[in-house]
């Protein structure tokens, strides 16, 4: 009749000896080989702790009602003019009274999906303008209120630059964007973070240096954390008729971002002990192939203990 197995299950091998023996010296070295070199292992691997890290958010975000405008006139008007100016900061508006024209100013900012932060700004700027006049290029600086609150509650004052240039005179510009965020450095993980939250514009000083393009640029590229537009969509409409101002629409939108910042302890932890043990699992499996090999073999000199009595009994 054919023979088949019905179970099977192992058997317990003891192997047994004393303290000071070369037994004893062999499972000390193989300890140490199995858990000290996936240390190293991984280490070297330059990703076993996660030193820096990326997160998702939504800020938010709150214009500040607060811009300075120039608009580029194509040749000098009957004043001589060769720009027009505005901003909503008075010292600026006093040092440009030759130059200054007051707008017609629109913004609003909508939540349309209800989480309680602004999904984006809505704006629309009318700007007087004589028949003679044409408009070939406009610069425009946008603040806002700029926050986060997911790890550290990070805040700031920040900024978007508008700029176009043409050749041909206009009637209207438009730009479509979203407010993105730019990293020199990691955000913290907790804590209160206001290393940037101060004004951009030196509103208070009566020089006209302070409120330079170059010198506002100068000094907001200095900052770690900023805040850039990034508008991919514009257009630049030619044929304004007589009697109809320079109009200049925007929709600028606060989207979700990627932030990189500096994890905890206890994440770093986490993500390390995860990186160890995918590494321990192989030496564990090949050092227990080699202890099991030398001490059946009897390469060093134990006292075996059997699950069987020496005598078998048909």
């Amino acid at each position: 009749m054919a023979v088949y197995e019905v179970f099977a299950h192992p058997e317990l091998r003891r192997y047994k000896t004393h303290l000071c023996t070369k037994a004893t010296l062999l499972m000390f070295v193989v300890l140490f080989v199995t858990f000290i070199p996936p240390l190293f292992v991984v280490y070297r691997s330059y990703g076993f702790w996660i030193k820096e890290d990326y997160y998702r958010e939504t800020p938010r975000v709150l214009f500040k009602k607060e811009l300075i405008l120039t608009l580029e006139l194509a040749n000098p008007s009957n004043a001589g003019l060769s720009y027009l100016t505005y901003s909503t900061f008075q010292r600026y508006n006093e040092l440009q009274q030759q130059n200054l024209r007051v707008p017609v100013i629109q913004s609003r900012e909508d939540d349309a999906n209800g989480d309680g932060k602004n999904d984006g700004l809505v704006m629309k700027i009318e700007m007087p303008l004589l028949d003679t006049e044409a408009v070939t290029g406009i610069k425009l600086l946008l603040f806002f209120d700029y926050r986060l609150e997911r790890f550290s509650s990070f805040g700031m004052e920040s900024m978007s630059y508008i700029n176009h240039d043409s050749v041909k005179p206009g009637a209207m510009y438009e730009v479509f964007g979203d407010l993105r965020i730019k990293q020199k450095q990691a955000l913290d993980h907790k804590g209160l973070d206001t290393r940037f939250n101060s004004s951009i514009v030196d509103s208070t000083s009566a020089y006209a240096e302070a409120y330079q393009f170059s010198t506002i640029f100068g000094n907001y590229a200095q900052r770690n954390v900023t805040t850039v537009l990034n508008a991919p969509y514009s257009v630049w409409t030619s044929g304004r008729g007589a009697g109809q101002p320079f109009v200049f629409n925007s929709n600028i939108f606060y989207t979700e971002d990627v932030f990189l910042y500096t994890p905890g302890f206890w994440y770093m932890i986490k993500w390390g002990w995860v990186q160890y043990v995918s590494v321990l699992l192989l030496f564990l499996f090949v050092f227990d192939r080699i202890k099991i090999f030398i001490f059946q073999n009897q390469l060093v000199n134990t006292i075996v203990e059997k699950p069987w009595k020496t005598d078998k009994f048909s």
